[in-house]
């Protein structure tokens, strides 16, 4: 009986060491020599590359705030919150159409799909004020995902596409010619992961760092 007593706690003792401590710290050790800028979130100096940003706000002088850099897709941090939060804070509520930014005009939401339907008049009403919104802008023909949420709610990828009708607006708040802006879209542009999940992207935290760079 006393055995089983002392094997049974001896068993605990070091399986809880082994797995509960050396285990973690081992992972923790790799990741950091391995993977030290992944295992600490991806992280630059003006955020992460793996979540996407609200550009919407961002100074531009003698311009649309907005207009002198690139925007992601209009969901939870895109400019959705700017524009149909602006003007109907019910949308911002969770049992609304729209995306559920995660904060705008003090209401709390969350990240999501926001499971609009095709027949939806809530999808037919955002996605027109996003239009409405990007032309605002400077942008007459802007993408399907320029005006449409991602699943995530915090995509911070867009297709080269994207990126590319967004280059007169960009080009006009900047003044960059549009060469030069077509030629950064080129070199932030990554391809399919593994060559061959999903398509071309790029990241827009990047791509704006690097536009900063070239201002």
């Amino acid at each position: 009986m006393v055995t089983h007593i002392r094997r049974s706690i001896i068993s605990i003792v070091v399986l809880t060491a082994v797995f509960g401590f050396v285990y973690a710290l081992a992972g923790t050790g790799i990741s950091q020599l391995a993977f030290h800028h992944q295992a600490n979130g991806s992280l630059t100096t003006n955020g992460s590359t793996l979540i996407g940003q609200d550009w919407s706000a961002t100074p531009c002088p003698g311009h649309p705030r907005g207009s002198c850099v690139f925007h992601g897709r209009p969901d939870a941090t895109g400019p959705y919150a700017a524009v149909v939060c602006a003007t109907n804070a019910k949308d911002c509520t969770a049992s609304s159409g729209g995306d559920n930014p995660l904060v705008a005009n003090n209401v709390h939401g969350s990240s999501g799909a926001t499971n609009l339907g095709p027949r939806s008049q809530a999808l037919l009403n955002n996605t027109r004020q996003l239009v409405a919104y990007w032309k605002a802008l400077g942008v007459d023909n802007p993408t399907p995902d320029l005006v449409t949420t991602s699943g995530s709610g915090l995509d911070p990828d867009i297709t080269p596409q994207d990126a590319l009708v967004q280059i007169p607006m960009v080009s006009k708040a900047t003044g960059l010619s549009a060469t030069r802006l077509q030629t950064l879209i080129e070199n932030q542009t990554h391809g399919a992961p593994w060559g061959f999940l999903g398509s071309d992207y790029i990241d827009v935290l990047q791509l704006n760092e690097a536009l900063a760079g070239l201002e």
